[in-house]
């Protein structure tokens, strides 16, 4: 219950300052962040949580999910053929640049072998630009770089897992099974768009209407029933979430319309959740194991790989320059990369322990730096933060009517 309490603190305090945050360099992800790592065992030990504790996989899998599915349905088919050039070459040359380039400093700043080195690379290669609200969730941002930041943090996600599994297994000295994963990926898509496609053309029939008031609980079914799909038979989860909600979007906009309120906050709720587990796994005696290479190849991984990649694949593309530095500085590191990163720790490999460390303390620096410049480079694109706030006090109006009709 102690951690029930704390979430329910954290997130009045947070909703209560996400006015500041709008506007500032405050970030309501940071907030959850940090005050993980003050509750947990590194600061007022309120909250008692291992690496290995099932709530910390499960709740950062279904965090990622809900995070895909919504963000699946920013993705429809005509965004995705508009801008499959763009997408194309983040996901095809960006991203393993992104894992190469992480890769070969892990192995001469940290000291791992290659087979780790590549596997820290995976891990660390997949985005998630959730923290980034201030860019993807505005309209008035340049539509072809929301689709862009949306689709390859969608898509990087899925891509990533067979990497992870093969460097995973070579790490561990066993044999991978490359048709195996191969299959789960494939299943993964089929599962999400066969059975939103199927759901959305029974709701076409006259029999099946749904009542206004609950037509955002359609979508949400499709979800639970997807994830629960995917994981009994072993379907890629995350693949399956993007492509199930662009093909809601695709094939129902009237359905994604109605639910895409409620799955922003659901997106929300589970990822502040699993921000704060999170950051309570961060506490000072797992970061004094680290030495100088560990947070000088962090530091590398966000500031110079990620941006030098995403360059290097978009030149020569349409994009301006301003739209170009954006999308190689937004990629921060997310649910994706920590449920890989646990992965890697249950796995056993005689590094496990130092693979979680690097892959935490990258994710908590990116967190801290890309959630806390969305603001700033939002701005840069002449976008400016919204201005019409609640205050929880009377419109000026209101207040003096209330006086005229007063005693």
């Amino acid at each position: 219950m102690a951690l029930v309490l704390a979430f329910g603190v954290v997130l009045l305090i947070s909703v209560s300052l996400s006015g500041v945050a709008a506007r500032t360099v405050l970030s309501t992800a940071l907030l959850f962040l940090l005050a993980g790592a003050l509750l947990g065992g590194g600061g007022l030990d309120l909250i008692h949580i291992a690496p290995r504790d099932p709530l910390v996989t499960s709740l950062a899998d279904i965090a990622l999910f809900t995070v895909l599915f919504t963000d699946g349905q920013r993705a429809n088919l005509p965004a995705l053929r508009e801008n499959w050039r763009l997408s194309g070459r983040a996901l095809g040359l960006g991203m393993p640049l992104t894992m190469v380039g992480i890769a070969v400093p892990a192995h001469f700043l940290v000291g791992v072998d290659w087979s780790t080195s590549l596997l820290l690379g995976a891990i660390l290669s997949p985005t998630d630009p959730v923290f980034a609200a201030a860019i993807v969730g505005r309209d008035d941002v340049p539509l072809r770089l929301r689709r862009l930041l949306n689709v390859e943090s969608g898509l990087n996600d899925g891509l990533a897992l067979p990497f992870v599994l093969i460097f995973l297994a070579t790490a561990t000295h066993t044999s991978s099974d490359l048709g195996t994963v191969v299959v789960e990926l494939l299943l993964g898509l089929a599962l999400g768009i066969v059975l939103p496609l199927l759901v959305s053309l029974a709701w076409r029939l006259k029999v099946l209407t749904a009542e206004p008031r609950l037509q955002a609980l359609g979508p949400l079914a499709i979800a639970v029933i997807l994830y629960a799909g995917c994981h009994l038979t072993h379907a890629n989860p995350y693949l399956a979430a993007f492509a199930a909600g662009s093909t809601l979007a695709t094939v129902d906009k009237t359905a994604a319309e109605q639910f895409e309120p409620l799955g922003d906050l659901l997106s929300e709720i589970t990822k502040f959740a699993a921000l704060l587990v999170f950051g309570a796994l961060i506490t000072p005696d797992r970061l004094s194991h680290l030495d100088a290479g560990g947070w000088v190849l962090a530091v590398l991984a966000i500031l110079l790989v990620r941006p030098a990649a995403m360059l290097l694949s978009l030149l020569r593309t349409p994009l301006s320059g301003r739209e170009r530095a954006t999308a190689a500085w937004f990629g921060p590191k997310g649910f994706a990369s920590v449920v890989y990163g646990l992965l890697a720790l249950q796995s056993g490999i005689a590094d496990s322990e130092l693979v979680f460390d690097l892959v935490a303390v990258t994710i908590a620096l990116s967190i801290v730096l890309h959630s806390s410049t969305d603001v700033p480079i939002a701005k840069l694109l002449r976008v400016e933060p919204p201005d019409n706030l609640p205050t929880g006090r009377a419109p000026a109006g209101d207040r003096q009517e209330n006086d005229r009709s007063g005693p």
